[in-house]
C-alpha cells in the first residue's frame, strides 16, 4: 500500500503568484452571452487569470518563492531540497528545478528535482521532500508547484480552455522534531491514462506535420494532436467513484470522525460539479470545503496550495488546523493527506506581470 507516515516535518508556509491578466468566462468568443452564463453556473468558473506567452510557471513560482524566503528568514544556503512540479516546465531538458536553484541563487548543494504530476503534484512533492527530510539528513525543501496549463491546449477546445487559471506556488517544509506527523494515501488507475493527456509531443509519438492538423470533432472542441485533451466523462466518473471510496477508507482507518477531527476539507478544485458531487457524497458539512475556482479556475497541482492562501490565510496563520486533502488526476493519480498544521507564514496573492526573461539559447 502506497502510504506514509512522515515524521518530524512541519510546514512553515506556503506563498501564490498569478498573473495580474484576468479573464471572465463571457470573455471568450466561442461562448454566447449566455452559453456563459450557463457554465458559470454549473462549472461553477467565473474568471481566472491567465499568463502572457512571455510568462512560465517557474516565474510565478519564483516570486512565490522569493517572498516566502524573505517572510520566513531563510538563509538561501539554508534550503537543501528544491522541488518543481509542473507539466509546463521551461523546456523539455534540463530540469526546470535546476534553473531555478540559479534563479534563486540556492547553493550548490541543493538537491533539485522535477515532479511531472499534474493536479496531484502538491501531494507528491510533500511526500517525495517529507521522506527526505524525515530523518534530519536534510532540514529545508522548498516545494514550487504551478502550471500554465491553458496554453497546453487548443485555444479552440471549448471543453477545456475555460476550466484552467495560471498560477505558481511555494511550500516550505523544514526538520522539526515537535511537527505533527503527515499521513499521506496515494493510488494510481494507469489503465485510464488517456482520459487526460497529450497525444502528441513526447517519444511514442514526436511532433510531426500531422501534430498540428486541427479536427473538429463537434460541440466546439476543435483540436490537434500536439494539444492536450480531456475526456470529460471520464474524468468525471474517475473522480466521483475512486478518490472519494479511498478517503471514507482513510478516515476509517485511521479513526476520523469528519464532524469533530478535521478543521477544514481541501478538494482539488477541478469543477464545481465534481467537488460539490464528492462533498455530498462523504456528507462533509460545507461550511468546512473551501472554494476558490469561482476566481482561479483550475490550477492544476497548485490547487491546493492556492485554497490555503486564498481562503484560509488567517485561520492557518494563527492557529493550528487539522486538514485532509484530496488531489485527483493525470496518470489517472489520486491521493488523500491529513496533517495538524502549526501557526505558518501565510503570503497574500502576489500579482505579477513578469519577473524573469530567459536569454535564447544559443544553438550548439
Amino acid at each position: 500500500m502506497a502510504r506514509w507516515k512522515i515524521k518530524n516535518v512541519g510546514m512553515k508556509g506556503v506563498a501564490m503568484a498569478v498573473p495580474k491578466n484576468v479573464v471572465k468566462t463571457s470573455d471568450f468568443d466561442f461562448f454566447s452571452q449566455e452559453e456563459a452564463e450557463v457554465f458559470d453556473n454549473a462549472v461553477g468558473i467565473k474568471s481566472r487569470h491567465i499568463a502572457p506567452d512571455s510568462m512560465c510557471a517557474s516565474d510565478m513560482c519564483q516570486a512565490a518563492a522569493e517572498k516566502l524566503i524573505e517572510e520566513l528568514g531563510w538563509e538561501r544556503d539554508s534550503i537543501d531540497v528544491l522541488l518543481f512540479e509542473s507539466v509546463t516546465g521551461d523546456y523539455r531538458t534540463p530540469p526546470t528545478s535546476c534553473i531555478l536553484q540559479d534563479r534563486l541563487a540556492l547553493s550548490e548543494n541543493c538537491f533539485c528535482m522535477d515532479i511531472p504530476m499534474g493536479c496531484c503534484g502538491c501531494m507528491y512533492a510533500i511526500t517525495v521532500a517529507g521522506n527526505l527530510l524525515t530523518t534530519g539528513n536534510v532540514r529545508r525543501a522548498l516545494l514550487l508547484i504551478g502550471d500554465t496549463a491553458l496554453r497546453m491546449g487548443s485555444m479552440k477546445d471549448k471543453s477545456r480552455v475555460p476550466l484552467f487559471g495560471d498560477c505558481g506556488t511555494a511550500v516550505a517544509l523544514e526538520y522539526d522534531e515537535t511537527a505533527n506527523d503527515i499521513v499521506v494515501d496515494f493510488h494510481t488507475y494507469g489503465k485510464g491514462y488517456e482520459a487526460l493527456m497529450t497525444p502528441h509531443g513526447g517519444f511514442r509519438h514526436p511532433a510531426n506535420p500531422t501534430s498540428f492538423e486541427y479536427e473538429d470533432f463537434g460541440n466546439g472542441i476543435v483540436r490537434a494532436p500536439i494539444h492536450t485533451l480531456i475526456n470529460g466523462m471520464n474524468v468525471f466518473s474517475f473522480a466521483i467513484s475512486r478518490p472519494p471510496k479511498s478517503i471514507e477508507s482513510f478516515l476509517a482507518d485511521y479513526n476520523l470522525d469528519r464532524n469533530v477531527d478535521i478543521d477544514y476539507f481541501l478538494i482539488h478544485q477541478a469543477n464545481k460539479m465534481i467537488v460539490d458531487r464528492i462533498v455530498k457524497k462523504l456528507k462533509f458539512p460545507q461550511a468546512k470545503v473551501p472554494y476558490n475556482l469561482e476566481e482561479f479556475g483550475n490550477l492544476g497541482g497548485a490547487s491546493i496550495p492556492s485554497l490555503m492562501v486564498s481562503r484560509l490565510r488567517d485561520e492557518l496563520m494563527t492557529k493550528e488546523c487539522s486538514l485532509l486533502m484530496s488531489s485527483f488526476g493525470l496518470g489517472l493519480t489520486w491521493g488523500t493527506m491529513w496533517m495538524k498544521s502549526k501557526p505558518m507564514y501565510i503570503s497574500d496573492v502576489i500579482k505579477i506581470c513578469l519577473l524573469y526573461t530567459s536569454p535564447s539559447p544559443r544553438d550548439s
